[in-house]
């Protein structure tokens, strides 16, 4: 039996976290720093279990995005994961699709930085890859990151409009570790 749920980091106990973050290290390989960790903390969280197991995993944290002289407050999707023996059941999907009603009831936008083995997901659900630089507003001033740019996707809700990337650079606030 599958049970989703969606739960503010504040609201998840320590055996919670400890579960999720055993989900990241063992869907990403080991490869999920602890700076990815509390990069995934702070918002909103999607939990799929299935007979009493943390199977999928993916949240929603607030960031600014600045594009043409505008701060866009945008949904910033994190730590999407789905257990290696559970995959391809549509779980990363059901997880995404949670994460998007997040982001159209409390953002104007949303993004993320997909890998390569993510990226189909999130452009069969309409995601878009943000067409223009990709940069962020660092402790020095703004600063390109071009090898963000190709892996970078953007979705407004329904009724949203996504930015141009014509009109500007996405520049994105700083944060330790990857940045993106």
């Amino acid at each position: 039996m599958r049970g989703t749920v969606l739960r503010h980091t504040a609201q998840l106990g320590e055996e919670e976290l400890r579960e999720v973050r055993e989900l990241l290290d063992g869907a990403f390989g080991g490869d999920f720093s602890d700076e990815d960790f509390e990069h995934a903390l702070g918002g909103m969280h999607v939990l799929v279990h299935e007979g009493g197991e943390l199977v999928a995993h993916g949240s929603v944290v607030q960031r600014r995005a600045v594009h043409a002289g505008r701060a866009l407050r945008t949904g910033y999707v994190e730590a999407v994961a789905v257990r290696a023996d559970r995959r391809r059941r549509g779980l990363g999907g059901a997880v995404v699709q949670a994460l998007e009603g997040v982001v159209a009831r409390a953002y104007l936008l949303g993004a993320l930085s997909a890998s390569d083995a993510g990226a189909a997901l999130y452009a069969a659900r309409g995601w878009q890859v943000w067409g223009g630089e990709i940069g962020v507003l660092g402790p020095a001033g703004p600063e390109r990151l071009p090898d963000e740019e190709g892996s970078t996707y953007v979705w407004a809700p329904a009724g949203g409009v996504l930015p141009d990337p014509a009109a500007g650079p996405l520049h994105f606030d700083w944060r330790n570790g990857d940045v993106l």
